[in-house]
């Protein structure tokens, strides 16, 4: 892709989130989207068949952003013991929730709608299958515990204290209040692993 045509896709899918944060998805036509991104609707319609073509680019970026974040914690991870690699994930996974937090649940009050449950169902496995591994390889620190049901376990709960921390909890998100949910649900995984 020429440079001019990568920034039209940037300037479009950045009009689409701004919308969706601003205005909702309703107000988001693809009028609207191309007026906001500086762009012709013809031109729009070059690069994007629908609106919900463009949210669908818009939960891609904002998915790739959250999982870089999360594969780069899961590398890190990969040797610490237990205690450690749990506080890391939790402080990870609160810290890919705080990314965009309005885009974010709007996104999650949207996907159902633009069919692109495939993709964060393909994202939720590739973070399963990366913390089941490492459960795995700590085998000899856990209790006798099935490890598939131990990662599903794990993986739901920190991802559901951090978003709901994050989505519903707005004022709980002072630098104190993280630390003490961090120190809390390291100490809630843990000593379900142990």
């Amino acid at each position: 892709m020429q440079a001019r045509s990568r920034a039209t896709v940037d300037a479009l899918v950045e009009a689409t989130a701004r919308i969706l944060v601003h205005e909702g998805f309703e107000k988001a036509s693809t009028n609207r989207i191309a007026e906001i991104a500086g762009v012709s609707v013809g031109s729009l319609y070059q690069y994007f068949p629908s609106k919900e073509a463009l949210v669908a680019a818009v939960i891609d970026r904002h998915n790739e952003e959250i999982m870089g974040l999360v594969r780069a914690a899961l590398i890190e991870v990969a040797d610490l013991p237990i205690d450690k690699a749990v506080r890391k994930l939790v402080t990870v996974a609160i810290e890919a929730h705080r990314i965009n937090p309005k885009l974010h649940r709007v996104l999650a009050e949207q996907i159902p709608r633009t069919g692109q449950l495939k993709e964060v169902e393909a994202f939720n496995r590739e973070v399963h299958t990366l913390v089941r591994s490492y459960l795995e390889s700590r085998r000899k620190e856990m209790r006798k515990v099935d490890v598939d049901v131990a990662t599903f376990i794990c993986v739901s709960a920190i991802e559901s204290v951090a978003h709901n921390t994050v989505l519903n909890q707005a004022e709980m998100l002072t630098e104190k209040t993280v630390k003490v949910l961090v120190d809390e649900t390291t100490r809630m995984v843990v000593g379900y692993l142990r």
